[in-house]
């Protein structure tokens, strides 16, 4: 009865209340959250109103100029050629826009992704989103993007999938968290703003994604029976169900950022929100992203994740990729539901053409604002196609025409940024006694599989056991064409002091040996342990510890070896036991640093560098400790029973741990450098606008790229100054934390919330005034009934320190009167 309950309420896309979930029952062997179904009616989200017609370009925010190009354009298309714009086909890249030659269009080239070109050779590897978020560094975050496109660019690439905001980092257990930034809105905004202004300013189309709600990979995609018939599905994918202030404050805050930076196109999400397909829901695409926010670009679907033709058009999407039937592993010969099927609805009269113009208008205004049409846009690299295991050259449905230089060298000099990065963003947990830098050691000893040369290729590996890990896997991740291991690079730096250095890389015989019996003939005077946490596309993680028993490998090393030093690549969040074992004295996490990131760990193991990196997220002591897990099994049949109940709101990572008083292991925000800092206690507001005090409401103002210009406008700045206190320069990264006013802010409202943070180099002994300028947006929260951003009545506290719980500095403040 429940199931067919559910059935009729999701097909009348009415809401189906949630009951109260806190996280669910967990069956450690099964890795199994179970959320309960709930069938009371009229519940306060599960439902997305629709949002129709799917609002025309206009061309704000400096697009008019291209937009004219645009429509003169299609105004030279016949219906076929304007559905074939808008509708994918196997090819040469992962995306592919074919050519309409009489018109001199030479087609699109998309291309995975957020770290690296994917489909390519000769490309570089950069580090993931999350070790750029880890870098909490603006300039960082931009030149990553930008040399990033530029190899794009040069690779023939009109379009770089990436950024990524979603997953925003709801679940510590997500399998892709790694490839965004931080859960935290605020980081990851800006982390989006930079690379999207660095991708675009170097040529390539930026494409935030995935929007919005895709929070895990557990049911993403429908599952249809043993037959594989597109259309028999046996069970939908699952759910998010979020209101709507959480929506605004947390999930459609990154992406906000996205669109005021003026970002060329974004990606829908696989799975269903509030009982409806993202890519096909018009409340999120018309709504909120071409509506709310302004958007001007295009959306395109996930790689199959279209699962309507008329409906998706209505809803606001805008192109079909990668243009087949059926879920991800799509069937090129079924056709489209884009392609004729949208030649068809147009001709009968089901769509409008005009709607038909406004998706192809928006593909081609982007194309025209960065110059793609320029005679001299690189072409398609013709390695390209023989790389490409998506579509290959067998499967293709058109001919391409692949000229210029084939395996042409992208790469300039960006593996030395690359090695800067890696080590700017490395975050420092733990140091005793100053154990690091190390100080010119003349024995070393080498623990764990995660130190060594990658034994099995470097190309996209799964839970491989040898060799070390700089990237996760599926469509995030990037071809290596030279990796450095930390066994090579420290052997290296060790070479110039004479040192001896022994290794072991084999974890089970660490982990199950006396490591007394392994260094011969001497005692190491450091014993550095490399672990290695694995996490991929398409599938959440099972546990937050360390892959091939890591931690009874730290735990057998640091039995016998006083000066023991961890260093972990991992995808995120790690629980690490073992962190106060008093013979680990020094603890580093380094994400995925790319392809130096051998390099990046010795600069700072040797203080070549100074660590600055702060964590994007935190970590807790035990993995039961979070909330929000994906919800990985149901106990119903029905078909439309995968849900996914955002009831914790805006109580995710920190703002969660700090509403309930959680201890952690290492909140967000932290890290340690081997210099000391100290903020002034005394914390200035200064208004930027003439006024002490400002109205609640915005002024209305016609929508741009971003929303209401008005939640963009500075009103406050804040100021504090900060000391290096320590012996050598670093770098430190001052962060403000805002505490709405109580009683007249809505019930739910986080302790504390980032708001502003900036990095800051200092010699030692030297003072510098760091400032942090708050938008009205950032005082505001959503209020559900005025459909606004209002900024509460009462005081403000600014919370100014270097973590979410190392506050130095507080001011209060009372913005409206």
């Amino acid at each position: 009865m429940a199931s067919k309950l559910a059935l009729v309420l999701s097909t009348l896309l009415l809401a189906v209340n949630g009951q109260a979930y806190d996280g669910g029952d967990r069956d450690e062997d099964a890795f199994s959250w179970v959320q309960p179904l709930n069938t009371t009616i009229l519940g306060p989200y599960g439902h997305s109103p629709a949002v129709l017609p799917s609002p025309n370009a206009t061309g704000a925010g400096g697009w008019e100029e291209a937009l004219q190009k645009a429509k003169d354009f299609v105004a030279q298309l016949t219906v076929e050629e304007k559905a074939d714009m808008i509708t994918g086909t196997p090819g040469p890249c992962v995306g592919n826009i074919v050519a309409i030659p009489r018109l001199g269009f030479k087609g699109l080239c998309l291309q995975d992704g957020p770290l690296a070109i994917r489909v390519a050779d000769y490309a570089s590897v950069f580090m993931a989103g999350v070790s750029a978020a880890a870098s909490w560094d603006r300039d960082l975050l931009y030149e990553r993007g930008y040399a990033m496109g530029r190899e794009f660019r040069a690779k023939g690439a009109h379009v770089a999938l990436s950024p990524v905001a979603g997953p925003l980092g709801r679940s510590a257990y997500s399998g892709r968290n790694w490839e965004g930034f931080a859960a935290d809105p605020y980081l990851t905004g800006v982390a989006m703003e930079e690379t999207i202004m660095g991708h675009q300013d170097a040529g390539v189309q930026a494409t935030p994604k995935h929007f919005i709600g895709n929070e895990q990979e557990t049911m993403r995609n429908p599952l249809y029976d043993v037959n594989g018939t597109v259309g028999a599905v046996t069970f939908e994918a699952i759910s998010s169900n979020i209101d709507d202030r959480t929506m605004h404050e947390l999930y459609l805050w990154p992406f906000a950022n996205a669109v005021k930076a003026g970002a060329a196109s974004f990606m829908c999400s696989y799975q269903r929100l509030n009982g409806s397909y993202a890519c096909e829901n018009s409340k999120a695409q018309n709504g909120l992203l071409k509506g709310e926010l302004g958007f001007q670009g295009y959306i395109m679907s996930d790689w199959g994740g279209t699962h309507s033709g008329v409906a998706s058009i209505e809803g606001g999407l805008d192109m079909n990729m990668p243009g087949g039937l059926g879920s991800y592993g799509v069937n090129w010969k079924a056709g489209s539901y884009f392609g004729a099927n949208a030649t068809a609805a147009v001709n009968n009269g089901t769509v409008p053409e005009s709607r038909l113009d406004d998706m192809v208008i928006r593909i081609m205004t982007p194309y025209y604002f960065l110059g793609q049409d320029a005679e001299d846009f690189p072409s398609v690299d013709p390695s390209t196609a023989n790389l490409n295991t998506f579509s290959p050259p067998s499967s293709w449905l058109r001919e391409f025409n692949l000229t210029g230089e084939s395996s042409r060298d992208v790469r300039e000099d960006h593996g030395g940024l690359i090695r800067r990065h890696g080590a700017e963003a490395t975050v420092l947990l733990k140091n005793v006694d100053g154990a690091l830098p190390l100080k010119h050691p003349k024995s070393i000893a080498i623990f764990g599989n995660d130190a060594g040369d990658d034994t099995e290729g470097y190309y996209n590996q799964q839970n491989f056991e040898f060799g070390t890990l700089t990237a996760g896997g599926g469509s995030g991740t990037g071809r290596l064409t030279y990796l450095i291991s930390p066994s090579e690079a420290i052997k290296a730096r060790a070479a110039q002091d004479k040192a001896l250095v022994q290794q072991w890389l084999n974890n089970t015989l660490i982990a199950t040996s006396n490591v007394t019996d392994l260094w011969i003939p001497v005692v190491p005077e450091v014993c550095l342990v490399f672990l290695k946490t694995w996490a991929e596309e398409a599938k959440d993680r099972e546990h937050l510890s360390v892959d091939w028993h890591g931690d009874d490998v730290v735990y057998s090393v640091a039995k016998s070896c006083n000066n023991t030093v961890v260093v972990t690549h991992s995808s995120g969040i790690n629980t690490l036991p073992w962190a106060d074992h008093p013979n680990v004295t020094a603890i580093l996490a380094v994400h995925y640093p790319g392809q130096e990131s051998g390099n990046s760990i010795a600069d700072i193991l040797y203080g070549d560098v100074n660590p600055s990196g702060r964590l994007p997220y935190t970590i807790a002591l035990n993995g039961s400790d979070y909330n929000a897990p994906p919800t990985t099994a149901i106990n119903t049949t029905g078909v439309y029973d995968w849900q996914s109940w955002f009831d914790e709101k805006l109580e995710i990572d920190y703002r969660y741990f700090d509403a309930h008083d959680i201890k952690v292991r290492y909140e967000f925000g932290f890290g340690l450098s081997y210099t000391t800092f100290e903020l002034a206690n005394a914390v200035e507001v200064e208004s930027c606008t003439g006024s002490e005090t400002v109205s609640s409401r915005p002024e209305a103002q016609p929508v741009m790229p971003g929303g209401n210009p008005a939640l963009w406008e500075v009103l406050y700045n804040v100021t504090a100054s900060v000391t290096n206190t320590g012996g050598v320069a670093g770098a430190t990264v001052p962060q403000l934390y805002v505490t709405f006013p109580s009683g007249t802010t809505p019930a739910g409202t986080p302790p504390k919330q980032l708001r502003g943070f900036t990095k800051k180099t200092l010699q030692p002994g030297e003072t510098a005034e760091v400032g942090f300028e708050l938008m009205r947006r950032d005082l505001s929260y959503w209020d559900v009934v005025s459909q606004e951003w209002l900024i509460p009545e009462g005081e403000f506290v600014f919370n100014v320190g270097f973590s979410s719980r190392d506050i130095r500095a507080t001011a209060k403040f009372a913005p409206v009167a």
